[in-house]
């Protein structure tokens, strides 16, 4: 971190090491190992549940969701049956609350870490409307690719305010 002033405002820049093409390659090459191995072994897991989602509702298997993506380029994220998360939903089907409670419905986005529209470990792609809403400090998300998992994710998830979620999104990315 450098701090300075130029011409009366004081200017802050952040040195992010993590951009090394090195290291951007090795984060690579683990979202393409990582995103092949969830595929390969929950392949399974997905045949069974768009055959379930297929006899219990008829409704399609795969459905697709604009996201904010790196550097604030639009994206279509994958996911596994119901096209809304509200808490209780009456629409949800008895196949949805499972896909949802087991995650699997997150399983596909592994094919978007594999052909590099997200990353396995990232902040969670967001929707236009939200992406509308970050501060200066906060829009440094944009900075890497999206993320299957991110930190609040695994700190807390729901537990977090919303201040101490975009603290660890913002740390992420520094």
């Amino acid at each position: 971190t450098n701090i300075r002033v130029i011409q009366g405002t004081t200017v802050m820049t952040i040195s992010l090491p993590q951009y090394s093409p090195w290291d951007m390659l090795k984060k690579r090459i683990f979202d393409i190992v990582v995103s092949l191995i969830v595929i390969v072994l929950s392949s399974p897991f997905m045949i069974i549940t768009a055959i379930a989602i297929k006899l219990e509702d008829k409704g399609p298997v795969f459905y697709r969701q604009e996201r904010v993506g790196l550097r604030g380029k639009p994206f279509k994220i994958q996911e596994m049956g119901a096209r809304v998360k509200i808490k209780n939903d009456p629409r949800i089907t008895k196949v949805g609350h499972f896909i949802r409670k087991t995650s699997i419905d997150e399983l596909p986005q592994f094919f978007d870490s594999l052909i590099g529209t997200m990353s396995v470990v990232g902040p969670r792609p967001q929707r236009q409307f939200e992406v509308d809403e970050y501060d200066q400090v906060y829009a440094t998300r944009l900075l890497v690719k999206p993320g299957i998992t991110g930190p609040w994710q695994v700190s807390g998830r729901n537990d977090l305010s919303e201040e101490e979620s975009q603290q660890l999104d913002v740390s992420y990315v520094q």
